[in-house]
Order: C-alpha cells, then structure tokens, then sequence
C-alpha cells in the first residue's frame, strides 16, 4: 500500500473513531508499527491528527452535535458576518451562475450584490426572496424545508440541483478543521452543500473566526476543496490547506 493511502486510510479511521492505536492501524493498512509511527509522525506535521502515546487523535477539534436554531444564530458576529457578506458580494461578476445555501452570512450577503445579469440558484426561500427584491434572476430548488434553519434538502433538491453547473457557490458552515474538513450538523444538509460544491468551478466557505477548530456531525468536503472568507484566522496552520481571506 502506498503512502498516500495509508494517510488516507488513517485519517477515515480517526474520522470514525476519533482516537487509534498503531496496532489498530497497523491491522487496518497491513503496515508495521515503524511504519505506522512515520506517517503519524508525517500527518501531525501537517496538521491533520495528533500524535499521542500509542496512537493518535483527531487534531484538536471541539465537537458540537447540536445546532442553534436561526434566529439565535442571526444575533451572533453579526459585524464581522456583514463584513464577510460584502467582500463576498463583491465577487459576483455579471456573467456568472452562482448557487447561495441557507447559511446567515450567505443570506447577508445578498443585501448587498448589486444588479447584474448573474443567475442564481438557492436551496433556501428567504434567500430566493432577498435575490428578487434586488431585481435579480433568481431560482429556488423544490423539495423538503429543514425547521431551524428553513433550508431545502431532500431528494428533489439533489434532483434539481443536478441540472445545475455553477461558476460560484457560496456556503456556510458550522465547524473548519484540517483533519475533518468543513462539517454541519445535519447529513442532507451537507449532502445538499456537498453536491452544490461538486458542480461549482469555485467554492467559497463564508465563516466567521468562531468556525474554526469546531467539528459537528456531518463531513461536506476536505478544506482543500473551497476557499474561505473570514473576519480573522485563529491559527495560520489553515493556510497551509487552502486560500483564506480575512476581511
């Protein structure tokens, strides 16, 4: 087995599990124990796990299974979230197709684009309406709406977004590790963010500082896989993974 498996096989492990052990590792990849131990020592140099005594843990996030409801999450960094939402803004061109989740700071940042002849696509009917008030071409998937958040999700929004090719998405998140990616709490959900990322030419992450370091209980995509816009970042190591804009 290659390398890059092995790292590959180890880090689904810790995603699983959270914690391992080298002979734990050693059973799954068929590898022995020195080499088990140079690529867990070759993984926390990057910051993807945590080397402890025996094995190794996920790298320092905090898990989160719960998610606040929307108009808590409304009252929270709302400065630096319309910050986000600006720059964001900003990056609309008038000849792009662009996909906006159900996410408070996406929601912000249709306050402020700016008449284009940009199309756009929403999986979440507020932010269809906020795009209508500003007189542009917009859609909305069809299928089930999430309570909490109000977001579409389903099998009928994975159909309908399907027959969709973006130039832009724009998401949001609840928890930004190395390890686990970008997470959110609930699976169709991310299933939904998931496909929207897969068929956008650019991805852009729309998290406030306080993502960071968070895991919550569905994966969506590896950090590489997105370029983030934020108020401020924690820790330096993220650069490593992907680009970052703080704003």
């Amino acid at each position: 087995m290659l390398a890059e498996q092995r790292a590959e096989k180890i880090l689904t492990e810790l995603s699983v599990r959270r914690t391992v052990s080298v002979t734990d590792l050693c059973l799954v990849t068929g590898a022995s124990e020195a080499t088990i131990r140079r690529d867990l020592n070759a993984l926390a140099r990057q910051g993807r796990l945590s080397k402890v005594h025996g094995g190794a843990t996920l790298p320092g996030g905090e898990f989160y299974g719960e998610e606040p409801d929307m108009e808590t999450k409304r009252q929270l960094y709302t400065e630096e979230k319309d910050r986000i939402a600006r720059y964001a803004a900003g990056l609309v061109q008038d000849d792009d197709i662009v996909f906006m989740d159900a996410g408070t700071t996406v929601l912000r940042m249709a306050e402020h684009l700016q008449p284009s002849g940009a199309l756009f696509l929403s999986n979440s009917p507020e932010c269809a309406c906020r795009l209508l008030e500003r007189n542009l071409r917009t859609y909305v998937l069809g299928g089930m709406m999430k309570p909490g958040t109000m977001a579409v999700t389903g099998a009928e929004a994975m159909e309908g977004l399907r027959r969709y090719h973006f130039t832009k998405a724009f998401l949001g998140v609840n928890g930004i590790t190395v390890g686990q990616g970008f997470t959110t709490p609930d699976p169709e959900e991310a299933a939904v963010k998931t496909l929207a990322a897969s068929r956008a030419r650019t991805v852009y992450v729309l998290a406030d500082a306080s993502k960071f370091g968070r895991v919550t209980a569905a994966s969506m995509f590896p950090i590489e896989a997105a370029r983030v816009i934020t108020d401020r970042l924690p820790n330096q190591q993220y650069r490593n993974y992907t680009e970052i804009r703080e704003v």
